[in-house]
């Protein structure tokens, strides 16, 4: 059951490159009662656990260097329930894997993040979400959750069955047990018209609250050193179905997002001055399309290009003015950056420590490409956001700590408090959960 980490001399690191970790061991467990004796083992061996995922985090949230759990053989779907409509998944399988196999039972997720190559277990534990007016996140379509805790009992939560838990668990950062299957709500499966068009950033800008009202689904991508942006609107549709034809589709999502882009990236690193003329390129590389599909070839797009990134959740009454002062602080800081901000919303939720927890949020992410310097923009960036009570995405950069996220979050201490109920001993501790939660 056990087996050495991938990597060199076993070390684990993450999709960014920017976190390595050396476990103790590894364990692969083929089961929940496998995933329980290994942490009871654990235990007994006075070594802390993580479970990991795909390492689609930027943060070191799953770096361990007691065991790591890696859950590829808890995959696949459990349970399909049509009356209630919920499909409950292990934990491990990959997004891509859940998407696929609910669109053949006709299924699908209300709303979904922009990639799907994380786990359902790490995707929802550090609250990845795509972008909506009225549905939220991947974590708030979760109906039930089934948890190991850390004297290696399973528990099962939901909105009946230990409701305090499942307030927390539905994004737990790993803190309170090992998620290790998820009852998903579900619906019949839908048709998205996407259109997708460039617009002037003060047109999306001074338009921004009519765009976000009209549009079930709005984001856009602000290219710096322009004034040019690309804004995508995806709306429920009757039909009939008109995917993006593959050539074309290979070309816009392959050739030109992630393989020009790529070369791009690579002159910019090598060549910062030639930054902003490439970005002026880049913002007019796309040009407008619509096309109608089932949800998840909608939502999610391949991202080949590495990079690391941080993402705030603000105010969504903030957002303007916060991105009008991102704008101005990369005019006059003399930065190169390549990598477009990307800018989302979502409805408040009800989860402790959602980013959308109890408010309207928007989400900024800035990005750079791997391997070039980014503190001083990420720096820069998140002075502007913490002004706005931001909230740090779990899975991406930011410097907060417990003492900051007790301020911009009113549940803070309920989430804490229930830490210290199921994990006394802090067995699935690490160095960033006794940065973001105190120790």
């Amino acid at each position: 059951m056990s087996s050495t980490a991938n990597g060199k001399n076993g070390t684990w690191r993450n999709w960014g490159g920017n976190v390595s970790a050396r476990p103790a061991r590894e364990v692969t467990p083929a089961s929940v009662d496998e995933l329980a004796a290994a942490v009871r083992r654990a235990a007994e061996d006075g070594l802390r656990v993580k479970a990991v995922g795909s390492g689609h985090s930027f943060t070191s949230i799953a770096a361990t260097d007691g065991v790591l759990i890696r859950p590829q053989l808890l995959t696949g779907i459990r349970d399909i329930d049509r009356e209630a409509m919920t499909v409950t998944v292990e934990a491990g399988t990959p997004l891509k894997r859940l998407n696929m196999a609910l669109a053949r039972e006709g299924l699908s997720l209300t709303n979904m993040g922009d990639i799907m190559e994380q786990t359902a277990s790490g995707a929802t534990s550090t609250g990845t979400h795509g972008t909506g007016r009225d549905s939220a996140s991947i974590a708030a379509q979760i109906k039930g959750l089934e948890l190991v805790t850390a004297d290696g009992s399973v528990l099962n939560c939901s909105e009946k069955e230990n409701p305090e838990v499942f307030a927390a668990a539905r994004i737990g950062l790993g803190a309170l047990g090992i998620v290790t299957a998820i009852t998903f709500a579900v619906e019949p499966v839908f048709l998205l018209t996407a259109r997708e068009e460039p617009m002037p950033l003060d047109r999306v800008l001074s338009g921004f609250e009519e765009l976000w009202a009209e549009n079930e689904h709005f984001e856009f991508y602000w290219f710096p050193h322009t004034g040019s942006t690309n804004t995508k609107r995806n709306n429920r549709s009757a039909g009939p179905e008109k995917p993006v034809p593959q050539l074309q589709g290979w070309f816009e999502d392959e050739f030109l997002s992630n393989g020009v882009f790529q070369v791009a990236n690579w002159v910019g690193r090598a060549v910062p001055a030639t930054i902003p003329a490439i970005a002026q390129i880049s913002s007019k590389a796309l040009s407008a399309r619509t096309y109608t599909d089932i949800p998840y070839k909608v939502f999610t797009s391949p991202r080949r290009v590495r990079f690391v990134e941080m993402e705030y959740a603000v105010p969504r009454a903030a957002v303007v003015e916060a991105l009008r002062e991102l704008k101005a602080m990369v005019d006059r800081s003399g930065l190169r950056v390549s990598f477009p901000v990307e800018v989302r919303t979502a409805p408040a939720d009800d989860i402790t420590l959602s980013t959308a927890s109890g408010r309207d949020s928007a989400y900024i992410a800035v990005h750079m490409f791997q391997g070039t310097p980014y503190q001083r923009y990420f720096t820069a960036a998140e002075r502007i956001f913490t002004a706005h009570e931001g909230r740090p995405h779990w899975g991406k950069m930011h410097t907060r700590d417990a003492e900051y996220f007790s301020r911009v979050y009113p549940r803070f201490a309920e989430f804490t408090a229930l830490r210290d109920r199921l994990d006394p001993d802090r067995r699935f501790q690490n160095d960033y959960l006794r940065r973001v939660l105190g120790a």
